[in-house]
């Protein structure tokens, strides 16, 4: 008669890389990857998106004008924006810089309005985006005089 016998526990299950014991090694192994991982896209997402990689980006057009622009300049300003407005209205054939084309067409039903505190305040904001981004004044020009000695 045999006796019956204990079934060994020297098989493939102890002494595997995926023993009994082994999977929580492996799970906690996992989560640590994935959380580093995570954290390392995150931080060059984050060092990727704080770089300004456009020259002129939608945060400088969106930066607002101070409060203390300088009120003659503003008036100087307007009295240019209401010449140029003139130029666009009326004479078809003189070509404008890009700046004054889009700005009249952009704000064309508020210049073109009957109501003078709207066309004003038209006048205004172009007057007031102008100072920012159109110079007035010509670069001085170099004269070239010749000196007779």
């Amino acid at each position: 008669m045999t006796s019956p016998s204990k079934p060994s526990s020297t098989g493939v299950g102890d002494s595997s890389l995926f023993g009994r014991g082994r999977y929580k090694f492996w799970a906690l192994g996992a989560i640590l990857l994935l959380a580093f991982w995570s954290m390392f896209t995150g931080t060059v997402t984050l060092k990727w998106s704080a770089g300004n990689f456009n020259g002129l980006s939608s945060s400088d057009m969106d930066a607002p004008i101070h409060a203390d622009l300088d009120v003659l300049e503003i008036e100087e300003r307007e009295k240019v924006v209401r010449h140029m407005w003139d130029v666009y209205a009326h004479n078809p054939r003189i070509r404008l810089p890009r700046f004054w084309q889009e700005a009249f067409e952009a704000a064309y039903e508020d210049l073109a309005s009957d109501d003078q505190t709207v066309h004003d305040a038209a006048v205004s904001e172009i007057a007031k985006m102008s100072m920012r981004l159109v110079e007035l004044e010509p670069p001085p020009h170099q004269s070239s005089t010749v000196r007779s000695s």
